[in-house]
């Protein structure tokens, strides 16, 4: 009986490195073929440039690179078949494509049909959906080619295999989110294969890109809509799956999926790692408050980056609280990261007296609490200048939807690791990293939560209680629903109109926060693209 071993190469690329993507690929054809003993490798979508490559697609000398590190890899991979993402000029129209090639040659190509453009992609910006499908030939298996969105849909793969494919091959560029994973499988193994009786080779990407991290998981299932084989979550890895005419084997059962706060916390460990290297940071420094947001930051960048890649800075001011130092202390010591401590009070003087003139007469209100955040945000600014450090700023989703953060103060930063992640998320991802040893004090989770820029203050002064927050934001943010409906769910109908004020007219501060971790289906940035000006209320 005939099979073909082919290897999916589940892999971490870099937007914009095409030799370097090119050298990878080549370095996993040779392993392929030497330690997998494969005659075929898959890789993910756009693999050449990397993804999304944006408006990089609009450059000629960008496209010309790409054509040329194609050429590269067509010319090195040697007798290894390579099924590889790219894009693709022709006749004045650009393509998303997938090529096969195979002794130096380009033996087949595939347009993807089927252009994303919701939530995060906006892939009609740049190409031109093909029309047919394409299925080709290797030693004897007949291989169907669809690129990522195409197995969403039920003609890319129901064309493929009227037109005689034994099996699929889908490259896969898909964004993690927090249901992500099991949707992919549901709509590939339930829909898909069931429904057209094929299997399919689902390859997707590892690592993360800016604001997208992606989660790898790539996948087989049977003609039965059986999983074969999983690849592990959020790392590289490189497998061999034996393809026969309608038939899966593989070699080791299928890896687990990871769980939801498992999930969550991996996300934003490797977004952290990914963004600080591929930009060539020497590391991250973060300031750190003796608070549960600044805690389980400093914890993702030290799992993420290495203890000695991190330095936490502790800058107290008056009204910080002696148990939030000593907190603050013990997790820096238990994760062992370099801390320092810098006191605020004499700067916050300096520019009281320099204010001084120009406020008198007027009450003292929140412009002295943000002046704290503020000499925090330059100080943190400052050692990055020096050290060559990434600021890692510590808000979460919850206060960036409603403004509880201080513009050019806690917001002052590069990467915002949480800034997806609602209060309450914050506190299971805590629980989740002490699981096996504690690394967050627990007075920092148990302890309610305060900003410490006034005497006694505590989040719910000027916030409803978390619990409540957080449902009113998702169903308002995520779900787009109106006062009304969220009201209808018994939420207090004056609680819900405060809330959804305070998040429309808190949008000019998101635009200029940092980029961060995308977890959920409508992160601010890519997401949701609400107008500054609006009377829409």
């Amino acid at each position: 009986m005939k099979h073909l071993p082919v290897a999916i190469a589940q892999l971490n690329f870099t937007v914009g490195d095409i030799d370097g993507n090119v050298s990878k690929m080549l370095a996993v054809c040779q392993r392929a073929r030497v330690e997998l003993g494969c005659r075929a490798v898959v890789f993910p979508e756009l693999a050449v440039t990397g993804y999304p490559p944006e408006d990089l697609l609009f450059r000629a000398d960008f496209l010309d690179q790409a054509e040329q590190g194609l050429s590269r890899l067509a010319a090195g991979s040697g007798d290894i078949c390579v099924v590889i993402g790219h894009p693709h000029r022709q006749e004045g129209k650009l393509y998303n494509a997938a090529s096969v090639l195979d002794a130096g040659q380009v033996r087949a190509r595939y347009f993807k049909r089927e252009l994303p453009n919701y939530g995060v992609f906006d892939e009609k910006r740049y190409f031109y959906p093909g029309e047919n499908p394409c299925v080709v030939d290797i030693d004897g298996i007949a291989i169907g080619l669809t690129v990522c969105e195409d197995v969403w849909h039920s003609a890319p793969v129901a064309d493929s295999v009227a037109a005689g494919a034994d099996v699929i091959f889908n490259l896969n560029a898909s964004p993690y989110d927090i249901h992500k994973a099991r949707e992919r499988e549901e709509q590939v193994v339930g829909e898909r294969s069931r429904e057209a009786c094929v299997p399919i080779i689902y390859v997707n990407l590892v690592g993360g890109q800016d604001e997208l991290v992606f989660d790898g998981g790539s996948f087989a299932c049977d003609a039965a809509g059986q999983v074969t084989h999983r690849s592990a979550f959020f790392c590289e890895e490189l497998a061999r799956v034996d393809v026969g005419a309608n038939s899966l084997q593989c070699t080791h059962p299928p890896a687990l999926m990871p769980g939801y706060e498992e999930s969550i916390y991996q996300a934003l460990r490797i977004g952290v790692h990914d963004y600080v290297y591929k930009n060539g940071f020497e590391g991250a420094v973060l300031g750190l408050s003796g608070g549960i947001d600044s805690a389980l930051t400093l914890a993702v960048a030290a799992d993420a980056l290495g203890p000695d890649k991190v330095a936490a800075v502790l800058m107290p001011s008056r009204y910080t609280r002696d148990m939030s130092l000593v907190d603050a202390r013990e997790q820096a010591k238990i994760l062992g990261v370099f801390c320092q401590e810098v006191p605020i009070e004499p700067l916050v003087e300096a520019y009281r007296v320099q204010l001084e003139p120009l406020f008198a007469g007027l009450p003292s209100d929140t412009t002295e609490e943000n002046l704290q955040a503020r000499i925090r945000g330059n100080l943190l600014m400052a050692i990055s200048n020096k050290t060559g450090r990434l600021v890692l700023t510590t808000g979460n989703k919850s206060e960036m939807a409603v403004g509880y953060a201080t513009l050019y103060g806690d917001m002052a930063g590069g990467f915002a690791v949480i800034k997806d992640v609602p209060k309450t998320l914050v506190y299971q991802l805590a629980h989740y990293r002490n699981r096996d040893a504690v690394v967050i004090p627990d007075r920092v989770i148990t302890r309610p939560p305060s900003a410490e820029l006034a005497p006694d203050q505590a989040d719910t002064d000027s916030l409803p209680p978390y619990h409540v927050l957080d449902p009113i934001l998702e169903d308002f943010i995520e779900h787009d629903c109106a006062i009304e409906e969220i009201t209808a769910k018994g939420f207090d109908a004056e609680t819900v109109a405060r809330v959804s004020r305070m998040v429309l007219r808190n949008e000019y501060k998101r635009r200029q926060a940092p980029p961060g971790v995308r977890i959920t289906r409508r992160a601010f940035g890519r997401d949701r693209r609400y107008p500054i000006t609006s009377k829409f209320s």
